[in-house]
């Protein structure tokens, strides 16, 4: 029984500063639901812009404070969201919202997947997300309420947001 404790209490010992260095790592907390369509005059399509709201702040799309989606701004008449055959592929079913975290298993901007689904980047945004780690990021998928055939692909570690399409699966 005594080397049962004994393996016990290392475990202990070396599982506490796991625990902590774990809890050390904070990420941005997912939104609870995606933009809401956007009202007024729209700014300039995405990829000549700078969506730094400070000079803190980063340059890509991203949410802040888990609420407000900076960057989705440009209305429904983007051409760079112009899709000829929105949906070509079918609707992406598997769950939207913080709910439902996705860890992309491979692949890169122009074809990615996780869960055997495959997703691709909009062009305009591929500059977007070149810090993403295509093996291992957690990603939340939201629906797009301006652009038809888009979703929103919201990455957990970097707070940032691409354009993507469904690609089936």
């Amino acid at each position: 029984m005594k080397p049962l404790k004994i393996a016990f209490a290392a475990l202990l010992v070396f599982a506490v500063p796991a625990v902590a260095q774990h809890q050390q790592t904070s990420h941005p907390k997912p939104p609870a639901h995606g933009p809401a369509p956007h009202r007024g005059a729209p700014a300039a399509p995405a990829p000549r812009r700078n969506n730094a709201q400070q000079p803190a702040h980063p340059t890509v799309p991203h949410v802040e404070n888990g609420r407000t989606w900076v960057g989705h701004d440009t209305g429904p008449n983007d051409p760079n969201y112009h899709l000829d055959h929105p949906w070509q592929d079918g609707h992406f079913s598997g769950g939207f919202g913080p709910a439902h975290v996705w860890r992309i298993a491979g692949g890169g901007p122009g074809r990615f997947w996780f869960n055997g689904w495959f997703w691709s980047v909009a062009a305009a945004d591929i500059a977007f997300c070149t810090d993403w780690l295509w093996d291992s990021d957690d990603i939340v998928i939201y629906e797009d309420p301006d652009h038809i055939g888009w979703y929103l692909a919201y990455n957990v570690r970097l707070g940032a947001y691409v354009h993507v399409e469904y690609l089936g699966m």
